[in-house]
């Protein structure tokens, strides 16, 4: 048991025991910590996993591997980088759009990602276009491949530009440049398309 939990009763609504003191527990192995983080956290990663995935099923498996997770990772935890509560979280909603990812079975139509690209009304018209989709298809495959993960976060998965840059690990100007870039390209493809020249 570690030093800080040793020769404490360790209850379900305890706060006398911090959070960092429940993640060095448990990377030493610590039983009643991981119980009692466990009893902390899942109910936040489960509301974090269902508020994203929309479906009580996928937000359950996504909150039971998001904590066995943690546990494995507890050795590697480093507090200098951000407090338990934002890694956990940020591994829950990680997990969450990984799962969303996954279980989507029908590709964004094409009007909903021209309504998500922007206001510009010729970009909507061109959406109505048979070929909208292999346009879409093509413009998304000229992008570099960090400009494509940038877009699809933000389009498709509605994140911010700041959750790009967490997500990614740049800067947040750099995301704000990759979304911009990518959305350009995108609506300028588009527009072409609908160009009868």
């Amino acid at each position: 048991m570690s030093r800080s939990l040793r020769g404490r009763r360790l209850s379900a609504d305890s706060d006398e025991v911090s959070d960092e003191s429940l993640i060095a527990g448990m990377a030493n192995g610590d039983e009643q910590a991981a119980i009692m983080f466990v009893r902390r956290f899942q109910r936040r990663c489960y509301g974090l996993a269902f508020s994203l995935t929309g479906e009580a099923s996928m937000a359950e498996d996504v909150a039971e591997e998001a904590l066995a997770r943690v546990w494995r990772h507890a050795p590697v935890f480093d507090p200098r980088r951000g407090s338990v509560v934002s890694w956990v979280l940020t591994i829950t909603r990680n997990l969450a759009i990984d799962a969303m990812r996954l279980r989507r079975a029908v590709p964004i139509d094409g009007g909903e990602l021209a309504a998500m690209l922007g206001e510009d009304h010729r970009a909507e018209e061109a959406f109505a276009a048979p070929a909208v989709n292999a346009v879409v298809r093509r413009a998304l495959q000229t992008l570099a491949p960090d400009q494509q993960r940038a877009l699809v976060l933000a389009a498709l998965y509605g994140l911010t530009a700041q959750e790009v840059a967490d997500r990614e690990s740049i800067p947040l100007g750099t995301a704000k440049s990759r979304i911009r870039a990518g959305l350009r390209m995108m609506r300028l493809a588009v527009t072409e398309a609908d160009d009868p020249r």
